[in-house]
């Protein structure tokens, strides 16, 4: 059988399995509801008069990385519409009323059918898939329809099935992208090695995202409230892992230092059972009111939306994930130039590798290295702001990635 006939058989019996998972899964509900909901879209869609620019993204991280292009590209082609797609329920559910786009969806499943409607309903003139979203159908049907597609702050690693004997269906689909614009020299030399020379090494559309977060309004009051002159450690993005490490230790420290600590789940009980784990005054940003926070140490966030702008206040910032399920968003506290605390896991996050070498973010296996570590940040402003220089540094150093993707965008639209 041939391995595309295979591919598309799998792909249709992934989909009929997923309607049984959807009936225990909240989350897979609706990934099956919304690709129904984009389906009815399609299927009353009038759009011909139109000419459409596509980004397509995997999740939350990848739509940071795809924004500034997305922005850039509405102030160049202000005639253009814009179609923003996602795989993921934990991306499309928060970014779906965003307005970013005239069309934010589902994207639908991989088959020939759906890429045919899909691309019936949208004159699309340029395609945009985002770090490593691969979907052999949809290259396929962009080629064979002569729209330009563009593969952008990818990265390519020797795992990856391309480079086995195997791959050579999945290296097929790579001969849909009219360029390639990756984040590392790693990447192009592999591309190489498979045959593929339309290949630039700009880095990673994130650094530019995350840099214009120091021109953004980031005051908040409450925090202005909470925080006063004291010390703050944001912690961002904690699982319990994470919070059993943070806990012990503001438990038991003597120093003044404020923390914020902010949950990658927020159920109620989850915040429930970090709260009462905390021997000191805590207060949630649900309770907030007309409480007098300056005399509280802990502030939980149960709420999304606002870390982004919590690590503007942070002087020392650690950010979860890497003892549990993979680490979160270093970016964003870099940007503010202040040292970040992970936990041992961060291989394969390239800029959390880079941050580690040159010791702008450290790294800690347990309660005692961190406490050795956060002592250390406490008491040694120098050595604290000279760590976050480093930081601050790295951001600038890396900045740029947006531009070169529309210098080559500029001579195809």
């Amino acid at each position: 059988m041939p391995l595309r006939t295979l591919y598309n058989f799998l792909l249709k019996l992934t989909w009929w399995g997923l309607h049984v998972v959807a009936l225990f899964s909240s989350k897979i509900d609706l990934f099956v509801k919304g690709r129904k909901e984009t389906k009815q879209l399609l299927n009353k869609s009038n759009f011909q008069n139109d000419k459409f620019i596509w980004m397509h993204v995997a999740s939350l991280g990848e739509f940071e990385q795809g924004l500034p292009i997305l922005e850039k590209l509405k102030v160049a082609y202000p005639k253009r519409k814009f179609i923003l797609t996602f795989f993921s329920p934990s991306g499309y559910e928060v970014k779906k009323n965003s307005g970013v786009a005239n069309h934010i969806l589902y994207l639908p499943m991989d088959t020939k059918s759906n890429v045919q409607q899909f691309l019936d309903a949208f004159p699309i003139d340029l395609a945009i898939f985002v770090k490593y979203e691969i979907w052999p159908n949809f290259l396929l049907g962009l080629k064979e329809s002569g729209i330009p597609t563009f593969l952008v702050s990818a990265i390519f690693s020797q795992g990856q099935v391309y480079f086995k004997p195997w791959g050579g269906f999945m290296r097929k689909s790579l001969k849909a992208f009219d360029h390639f614009f990756v984040q590392d020299i790693g990447s192009k030399t592999l591309l190489q090695e498979i045959g593929f020379t339309n290949t630039t090494v700009s880095g990673d559309t994130r650094f530019d995202r995350v840099a214009k977060i120091l021109d953004q309004h980031n005051a908040m009051d409450f925090m202005d409230g909470f925080k006063s002159e004291q010390l703050c450690c944001v912690a961002g993005s904690t699982w319990p892992e994470d919070e059993e490490i943070l806990v012990n230790y503001i438990n038991a420290t003597t120093h003044n230092i404020k923390f914020v600590l902010a949950p990658h789940t927020i159920k109620p009980s989850k915040i429930d059972k970090l709260k009462a784990s905390l021997e000191v005054p805590a207060i949630c940003y649900s309770e907030i009111n007309d409480n007098e926070l300056s005399s509280y140490q802990v502030l939980i966030v149960d709420t999304i939306g606002l870390l982004t702008k919590i690590y503007s206040y942070a002087n020392i910032a650690y950010v979860g994930g890497a003892f549990a399920t993979g680490l979160h968003n270093t970016l964003e506290p870099a940007v503010f130039g202040v040292p970040i605390i992970i936990g041992p896991d961060y291989s394969g996050f390239k800029e959390a590798e880079d941050l580690v070498a040159l010791k702008g973010i450290q790294t800690v296996q347990n309660k005692t290295e961190f406490k050795i570590l956060m002592d250390k940040f406490v008491t040694d402003s120098k050595y604290r702001e000279s760590i976050g220089e480093i930081n601050t540094s790295y951001i600038q150093n890396n900045l740029g990635a947006t531009d070169s993707f529309m210098k080559t965008i500029k001579k195809v639209l």
